[in-house]
């Protein structure tokens, strides 16, 4: 934990985008890759506190340098990554991004192509996209706003990101507004490690439409430093976490 005691004024939003951070840890010096607000701004947190060796990119083209905030254009430019450019540190595996799904089942298969049967299905989503190239390459995170049992299922419809029983590389961690969950198991299946504050155990089992491992000591998830606080607040100016992550009513 960092030096700085934990803050008891940090909201839901904190503690996710600390979470999401966390995924990074021990990373080192590669590709921290972050899809949408919460796994971007868990990324650059990263970036900017306990893994400073880490590249983030501005999400279009650059490597960028300092603690850029969410939506910002001025920036220092530490790199180049056009798109070409991220398959070859893909291939590498130097590269853990932190991505959704729509879908995702005990072994951490995911779909975000389609919801129902392939061949006629109910709501046509994303498609693949690259869920394919980097499960199988590198270490996938996943960012979940909403734990339900709608997305946590027995069986997904489609696999677009491959799990433990079909040879992934690795998911480090799944963070929902729940909780935080992991595979550190024997058989690779989805554990229990945290659950938020104010979420109970059962609250995250009933929540899931498979059984998960739960350890006889679940803890809570950490709350953001004073210090992870201000990095937040330059990182995310305008709040937008809070959008994506209300406080519980």
């Amino acid at each position: 934990m960092p030096a700085d005691t934990a803050n008891s004024t940090s909201r839901l939003a904190d503690i996710v985008a600390v979470a999401c951070a966390e995924a990074f840890r021990g990373d080192g010096e590669i590709f921290g890759s972050g899809m949408g607000t919460m796994p971007m701004l868990g990324a650059r947190l990263a970036r900017a506190t306990f893994e400073p060796d880490m590249m983030v990119s501005d999400g279009v083209a650059f490597f960028v340098d300092g603690d850029l905030p969410i939506g910002a254009t001025d920036k220092t430019i530490e790199g180049w990554i056009p798109f070409r450019s991220v398959f070859d540190t893909l291939w590498g595996g130097r590269r853990h991004v932190m991505m959704g799904a729509s879908q995702m089942d005990r072994h951490g298969n995911s779909n975000i192509s389609n919801i129902g049967d392939w061949k006629q299905p109910k709501a046509q989503l994303l498609g693949v996209r690259g869920g394919p190239g980097n499960t199988i390459n590198h270490d996938v995170s996943y960012w979940i706003p909403k734990h339900s049992s709608r997305v946590f299922v027995e069986q997904v419809d489609m696999v677009s990101g491959i799990g433990s029983d079909r040879g992934g590389h690795g998911i480090p961690c799944v963070i929902t507004n729940m909780a935080v969950l992991d595979f550190d198991t024997p058989d690779r299946t989805m554990r229990l490690r945290s659950v938020h504050p104010g979420v109970s155990v059962d609250d995250v089992v009933e929540a899931t439409g498979f059984e998960l491992t739960v350890p006889s000591d679940v803890p809570t998830s950490r709350e953001a430093t004073g210090d992870e606080l201000a990095v937040l607040d330059r990182l995310d100016p305008n709040g937008l976490r809070y959008r994506e992550v209300p406080d519980p009513e």
